[in-house]
């Protein structure tokens, strides 16, 4: 098995005040599932992590059935399954991000559905895995209001994420990696990512260099940090103070010869 460490961390509300994290990971015998579930617009709604926790059990007892199985299938059958158990309908139901990670005897496959990134390190270099669909929107300026969110949402011209349609699993991004080539594979929440594609306090390699030496905790710290230090999001203009946090590590180099189960 490879080595695995997970930081997870709450953030805040849209009214700024404390709650629950809305992320879940879930560690298997061979595989790492993140899910960010999306504070919904509505608060008549479920919120997304209710629904990102009961994708998120449905998704590993199917990897757990059919661990070599396609991870879009499964993702697909997942949410079909949620669906139907709690008569979610689309566009007026909570949803989720996804990020996968498997590893099996011959290579290293990675799925990502919405804006939670998987990074990959190893012979091949650095290779980021992220879905920057709902990212494009936010900078044209097309998601102002609820309704926008709702009228993108799973639509060929909007973004793709796992909520109540299951032919959103489709549309995921998805990458394989001969599995003597991958070093290391981190997950992350854009609650943590924001710290690389926005804050710009890090890269991806200096992600992994202090999640090995220092703990993902002190990835996390870092990123809160600098947002204590823009409290109103004047520099970076962003819809809450703290987002939720979540990091993984699945390093294969300190788990034997490349991990193998």
């Amino acid at each position: 098995m490879p080595e695995i460490v997970i930081a997870e961390r709450a953030g805040v509300g849209a009214d700024g005040h404390p709650r629950p994290t809305e992320d879940h990971v879930v560690v298997l015998d061979n595989a790492v599932l993140l899910l960010d579930g999306a504070t919904s617009p509505d608060p008549a709604l479920p919120p997304g992590g209710w629904y990102a926790e009961r994708l998120a059990q449905r998704l590993a007892e199917d990897l757990g059935a059919a661990p070599e199985a396609d991870l879009t299938d499964l993702l697909t059958s997942a949410i079909a399954v949620v669906t139907t158990e709690n008569a979610l309908r689309p566009q007026q139901s909570p949803s989720s991000t996804v990020a996968a990670v498997r590893w099996l005897e011959d290579r290293v496959e990675a799925l990502v559905l919405a804006d939670s990134p998987v990074v990959g390190f190893g012979d091949f270099g650095v290779d980021v895995v992220s879905d920057d669909r709902l990212a494009r929107l936010r900078r044209r300026g097309m998601l102002q209001t609820g309704a926008d969110v709702r009228r993108r949402r799973n639509a060929h011209d909007g973004f793709w994420v796992a909520e109540a349609d299951p032919g959103a699993a489709a549309h995921a991004v998805r990458r394989s990696w001969r599995r003597t080539d991958v070093d290391a594979v981190v997950l992350a929440s854009d609650g943590v990512s924001i710290g690389v594609d926005q804050y710009e306090l890090f890269d991806w390699r200096e992600v992994l260099a202090i999640t090995r030496a220092d703990g993902p905790d002190a990835v996390l710290d870092a990123v809160r940090t600098a947002e204590k230090q823009d409290p109103d999001g004047e520099r970076w203009p962003r819809p809450k103070r703290h987002d939720d946090q979540a990091l993984v590590l699945i390093d294969f180099a300190s788990g034997g010869i490349q991990g193998l189960p």
